[in-house]
């Protein structure tokens, strides 16, 4: 398949996904580090008992690198507990928090002032960071235009027939990156659709029947049995 006709069939989707649930505005946090300690700790996490941890954060004065740093780990296992690995992420906030004063006095603007590959880097060489939480902290934190290639949006471009030979976290970003424009907001909201869609209908035991990627009655022929109904949106998009 081609560059041109890839670009055009996630473009289809991005309008289909817009036109089902509108802008979603993510990530909702207040200020980049408030989004940096959410990357790392939405971690095999459910985003609501993600927000816990982080109210909990907030309502004892520990949401910054200087606060984290001082408190004990026990004491701040005990914040976070409600997003799971509660003692795993405190070591990685702890980390992090380490890392940030260490070499950027917990300066964001000198952080984000550096291009977008050296960031990323530094930030997989921080214990705990890996290439999903680091490009979500490049896109949401750092307004850096990278997308984040986590397991809901792999899952959608596979079904929807777009999965690049290699099954792996940097082809399918190649793929994106490669055949989106390259837009901060677009990477931001695309992303935050994806995620959407995979809650409600594209779940791991999808409900393809009320899913805006459904296909079927759409074209004049369906896609083989063995694919799933949004993989005719190429049909849609020659």
């Amino acid at each position: 398949m081609d560059g041109q006709k890839i670009s055009r069939i996630l473009h289809n989707i991005y309008q289909r996904l817009m036109e089902r649930y509108g802008p979603q505005h993510w990530w909702p946090a207040r200020e980049p580090f408030e989004v940096i300690v959410g990357a790392i700790l939405t971690q095999s996490a459910a985003w609501t008992n993600t927000e816990k941890a982080i109210a909990n954060l907030k309502a004892a004065g520990a949401l910054s690198p200087g606060a984290l740093r001082q408190l004990p780990d026990e004491e701040l296992a005990g914040l976070i507990y409600p997003c799971g690995y509660y003692n795993a992420k405190a070591r990685k906030l702890k980390a992090f928090a380490d890392w940030f004063g260490e070499q950027y006095d917990d300066n964001l603007d000198r952080l984000f002032d550096n291009d977008t590959e050296t960031v990323r880097q530094q930030l997989l060489s921080v214990y705990g960071v890996g290439e999903e939480t680091a490009d979500a902290i490049l896109l949401y934190a750092g307004n850096k235009p990278v997308f984040v290639t986590d397991a809901y949006t792999r899952r959608v471009i596979s079904r929807a027939g777009l999965a690049p030979h290699r099954n792996s976290y940097a082809a399918y970003q190649t793929l994106l990156m490669g055949n989106l424009q390259n837009e901060v907001s677009l990477f931001k909201e695309f992303h935050a659709l994806l995620v959407r869609l995979c809650k409600e209908t594209c779940r791991t035991h999808p409900l393809c029947q009320h899913c805006c990627l459904n296909m079927r009655n759409t074209v004049n022929r369906e896609p083989p049995t063995t694919q799933f109904p949004c993989s005719a949106i190429a049909l849609l998009s020659s």
